[in-house]
């Protein structure tokens, strides 16, 4: 009985570790006074993004409205804290239009800073090169 036992617990705890991991969800709030340093501009904006932390895939829907004019660039910039500037430390491509979706594999650094808050998305248009709207991605 006892090799029953124990086969069964070696057994429950393989499905275990074998199960795939759940994606982390993320989120920003996107708008013009978070930008550093803030404007007036009324567009707003909001971004789902889920965190594979097996595969390091970071994927990505941002949704926008109400800038300036068209969106010229978009990124995440990082790290930084809420009230700080920061590089870009990953590309959104085409933002063009809402919504804009994405992927990018992170480096270990990158999905800490992503994981520990320290990554913001930011949307830039021609009337604010430096960043139309921008929202710190949290938990």
């Amino acid at each position: 009985m006892t090799k029953a036992v124990f086969a069964t617990l070696a057994l429950g705890a393989a499905v275990a570790f074998a199960a795939p991991a759940s994606a982390e969800k993320l989120k920003a709030t996107l708008d013009g006074k978070s930008e550093v340093p803030a404007n007036t501009s009324s567009g707003t904006g909001t971004a789902e993004l889920d965190y594979d932390a097996a595969s390091k895939k970071l994927s990505w829907t941002v949704n926008y409205s109400g800038l300036s004019g068209p969106a010229t660039a978009a990124h995440f910039h990082g790290p930084a804290e809420a009230g700080k500037n920061a590089g870009v430390a990953v590309p959104i491509a085409n933002p063009g239009s809402s919504p804009v979706k994405g992927e990018a594999t992170l480096t270990d650094a990158q999905a800490a800073d992503l994981l520990g808050g320290k990554y913001y998305i930011n949307i830039h248009t021609a009337a604010n090169p430096g960043g139309e709207i921008r929202g710190q991605v949290m938990k």
